[in-house]
């Protein structure tokens, strides 16, 4: 599956109630767009130097279903509210992976030594 990560860092003095309006088009967009296969958003908790404003993930088929979700009618009204309200925007697709399912050989000083020694039934 192909993760959608859109970082946003407001303009200073953004409204509240214009980040509330982008929550509602952001929140209506699963439902009218069916290439989006999971969705989620939300404001930063944390507020470090380092933390951007606000964040949105989603989750795709693949690149063709992305480019659908991105030129789809309901879209771009969203796109034009993220623009006007946004100093800084940063994305990223990619290939997710499962963590638990990476082959990963384990390390030597994870292992008991005296394994080698125990006997098996």
């Amino acid at each position: 599956m192909l993760q959608h990560v859109v970082l946003m860092k407001f303009k200073a003095g953004v409204a509240e109630e214009e980040i509330r309006a982008l929550e509602r088009l952001l929140d209506d967009l699963p439902n009218r767009i069916p290439e989006i296969r999971m969705y989620e958003f939300g404001r930063d908790v944390l507020k470090t130097e380092r933390s951007w404003d606000f964040a949105l993930v989603g989750l795709f088929a693949n690149p063709e279903t992305l480019a659908r979700y991105q030129a789809h009618p309901a879209h771009r009204p969203v796109v034009e509210k993220i623009r006007s309200l946004c100093e800084h925007v940063a994305t990223v697709d990619f290939y997710g992976t499962d963590a638990g399912a990476i082959d990963a050989v384990s390390r030597f000083w994870e292992r008991d030594p005296l394994d080698t020694l125990k006997l098996r039934p």
